[in-house]
């Protein structure tokens, strides 16, 4: 399915992934991407290349997915939907009231509104947490809920529901189920930030890099922009519903992953070991690897970077940007 003289909206579209989702759209003979955000963690700065297109255009008063009668005026002439907007893992943890209300009955409102508006596809971010810790590895969608958090619990409510309109109303969905995304425009400093910009902090301020436990834990980390263009890919595929893994299905412990970065930023410095805390220890998932077989069989996705090259290209966005985004 090609995307020609389309116009897509792009909910959370000024975020992490949301900025690179949007440049990848961009690539294609869309006729507009129209970004609704809040601004709660994007940046009109991750927009500022794509904002040179004339067919870039953000929401202007802004945009919250708990907002229904803005986000159905968004939503009003669009033909597809990607939407990313979503309370962060840590986040939830800590006001699972909010998580609620953001990620279960915000994603009620897309589905609704997305229905009302006549919207020919929704691609949603659902995420691997849905999975909880692996009983077999790679773990392929057919893999059991072991989730024990309220972020999981609010993509599997998520999942649940697009199933629902899907069957209801005949609504046409993909949700992707992200692995570790890293990469440039991920939050690079506050409370609730990814294991790896909190690992390149600490060997930019020349301190030894923490790993709680032994470090064996392990993760299949991807590319953010790579997470893009299966964002793009899933819309273009003819695909009319489904879930799919987003990832690489290469395995890397954290002790692994901290020694390419210390290799990579040329460091000396050793890394510390600490314990778990009892609350860490009984929540925190320890391996989670996606196998990335039906990704690629049906909507033809095949991760581009590997970890070092991704690495390489977050450190050097890092250097260019730092006293404006490190340190600000």
């Amino acid at each position: 399915m090609e995307l020609n003289n389309s116009k897509v909206l792009v909910i959370g579209g000024a975020g992490f992934i949301g900025s690179f989702v949007v440049a990848e759209l961009l690539k294609e003979k869309v006729s507009e991407v129209l970004v609704y955000d809040n601004f709660a963690r994007g940046k009109k700065e991750y927009l500022k290349e794509s904002l040179k297109d004339p067919r870039c255009k953000i929401f202007p008063i802004g945009g919250d997915i708990r907002e229904i009668d803005i986000l159905n005026t968004a939503m009003a002439g669009m033909d597809y939907v990607i939407c990313l907007s979503a309370m962060w893992l840590l986040h939830c943890k800590d006001f699972p009231r909010t998580a609620f209300d953001v990620n279960i009955a915000g994603t009620f409102n897309v589905l609704e509104a997305c229905v009302k508006n006549n919207i020919k596809k929704l691609i949603w971010s659902s995420s691997a947490s849905v999975y909880g810790d692996a009983v077999q590895l790679p773990m392929t969608e057919e893999h059991p809920f072991n989730n024990k958090n309220f972020y999981g619990a609010t993509k599997i409510a998520g999942e649940a529901m697009a199933t629902a309109f899907n069957d209801r109303y005949g609504l046409k969905v993909i949700g992707l189920r992200y692995m570790n995304v890293y990469g440039p425009h991920q939050d690079q400093t506050a409370a609730y930030t990814g294991v790896v910009p909190i690992m390149l902090n600490k060997i930019d301020a020349n301190e030894a890099p923490i790993i709680n436990g032994d470090g064996s834990q392990a993760y299949d980390f991807i590319y953010v922009e790579d997470v893009a263009q299966c964002n793009v890919k899933a819309l273009k595929s003819d695909v009319d519903y489904g879930f799919y893994n987003v990832g690489t299905e290469v395995q890397t412990s954290i002790k692994e992953l901290c020694d390419l970065i210390l290799n990579l930023k040329k460091s000396n410095l050793k890394v510390t070991y600490k314990p778990y805390s009892a609350d860490d220890a009984r929540s925190l998932v320890q391996n989670r690897i996606g196998s990335a077989v039906k990704a690629k069989k049906e909507i033809g996705f095949e991760y581009k970077y590997n970890l070092t090259e991704g690495l390489l290209r977050l450190i050097a966005w890092r250097e260019e940007n730092k006293f404006k985004e490190i340190t600000a």
